[in-house]
This record gives C-alpha cells, structure tokens and sequence, in this order.
C-alpha cells in the first residue's frame, strides 16, 4: 500500500472520540458525515462514488482482500486501529474487520418529480429495519427515490444504514417535510396511494403505470391524519389465508412489485405446453 497508514491505538484519541460520537445523531448532524460497516457496505459506497472521507480497518485482521484493491485507488484517510477502537466504534455486538466514515448524500429533490416517477413515501416509519427493507425494495424495483418524512427514523442510523445493504447508496434517499412535498407532487399531477383495510380497490386492481407516490405509515398507527387527507386513492393487499395484516415492510415490497409488474412485466402469458 503505496498511501502512509495512520496507526490508533489508544481509546482516548480525540479522533476515536470523534468518529465513536457519530453514532449519535447529534453528532452526524452537527459533522454531516456517517458510518459504514464491513466489507460490504465499505464495496458499496466506493463503487458508488459516495464521499469515503476515512477508512479504518483492524490491524490484527489486515485489510480483507476484497476491498485491496479499491483501497489502492482511494483518495482518502486510512487507518488501521486495535480490535478495542473498532468495537468502540461499532453499532454491532461484534466489530466488523472495516469501517469508512462517508459525508452525508446531498439532497435530489428533482428526482422526486421525473416523468411518470414511482417515489416510496414514509411517514413515521420508525423501525430501521423497515425502513432498510423499504429501501431496499425500492432500489430493487428501479423506484425513482425514497422519501422519510418526519417522525421516520434518521437514514444515517447505523441500523438503518446496516438494513439497506448499500441499496442507499443507490437511489436518492430525501428526508423532507411531507406539508411541503405532498401538495406539491399532487400539484404536479402525480397520485398519491396508501394503504387500507377499508378500501375496495386491491393493489392488483389499481393502476400503478401513472406517475404515483406510494405512502407508508407507521408500524402501529398508519399514515398521520394530514397526510391521509391528501391520500387520491388507498388500496387493501388481499389476503387468503388467516393473517390478520403484513408489517410495513412485507406490504412496501408486495406494492412495490405489483407497480414493476405492471410497468415492465404486463406482457401475455404464454402457456406451457402440456406433455400429451
């Protein structure tokens, strides 16, 4: 590794300290900067292009071999630190073998309004892993962004961070106020779709090809008072079966997939032949 390598050692270096303090959301706000942990995430953000302001790895463990590579063409701060800093460090029980410290993304709000856009709307979804999920699911239908209204939690949570699995470094992730962004996109001509157990349109039968914002409420209470009075349409997910209803994330993913059927995949269905 041709880049010089600063060694930690010590728990009470006013760096640890620094870089310890972004678990805290106090402090990612005040620095504007995240964590990242392990060997994937780490892939992620780089390939990405996200902003890898610093890299720090486990001296024991050396730098893993999937990230050589990449870390050779990095222009950032590296680090190799004692398994006691990299724990100190870690949202997780047990440390990964890297960490990065990224600059928070800036703020695409145009992507909200691309032509015919499918944006995923939170409203004080509060889990990180359902928020992760979402995310996820998002990215892997190829929707246009993500937006957290208040009351959802921080995107830069490392849970959160941790439950996407590098898919938030993959579409625009807006944390925005949904009074100002709702009338906005309806002014717009986009539609707005949540979910309820008292409507009578099903997901299946409602028309997910037009510009659309799907809103998800929160895990206990559903979308807020204000925000359902801007709702065009709810839809119900049917069910068969003795389930009573689907957590945030399952119904995210089941809507979301229904809205990529019908935009890329409402082709005929050719039947198999049958043996004679």
């Amino acid at each position: 590794m041709s880049k010089p390598i600063i060694s930690l050692t010590s728990l009470q270096n006013d760096q640890v300290k620094a870089m310890a303090a972004l678990l805290e959301k106090k402090h990612r706000d005040r620095t504007g900067q995240f964590i990242i942990e392990g060997v994937h995430l780490v892939q992620e953000a780089i390939q990405a292009g996200a902003d890898v302001r610093t890299i720090v790895y486990d001296g024991e463990r050396g730098i893993p071999v999937e990230l050589a590579q990449l870390l050779q063409e990095m222009d950032c701060e590296l680090i190799e630190a004692t398994k006691g800093i990299m724990a100190k460090c870690s949202g997780t029980d047990t440390p990964p073998p890297i960490f990065g410290i990224v600059a928070k993304m800036p703020y695409e709000e145009e992507a909200l309004y691309k032509e015919n856009s499918l944006v995923v709307v939170l409203d004080g979804v509060r889990d990180p892993g359902n928020v992760g999920t979402i995310i996820r699911s998002a990215d892997a239908v190829g929707a246009d962004a993500v937006v957290l209204g208040s009351g959802s939690v921080d995107l830069y949570n490392p849970k959160t961070v941790r439950s996407t699995m590098g898919s938030l470094f993959h579409l625009p992730i807006i944390e925005g106020n949904l009074e100002e962004l709702l009338p906005e996109a309806k002014k717009r001509g986009i539609r707005l779709v949540g979910t309820s157990l008292q409507a009578s349109a099903t997901c299946y039968g409602y028309d997910w090809s037009g510009p659309t914002w799907l809103l998800l409420g929160n895990e206990s209470n559903g979308l807020s008072t204000e925000t359902l009075e801007l709702v065009d349409e709810n839809v119900i997910i049917p069910m068969q079966g003795k389930s009573e209803s689907l957590n945030v994330a399952m119904a995210g993913t089941v809507l979301l997939y229904e809205s990529l059927r019908q935009r890329k995949f409402n082709e005929t269905i050719i039947p198999v032949p049958q043996p004679k």
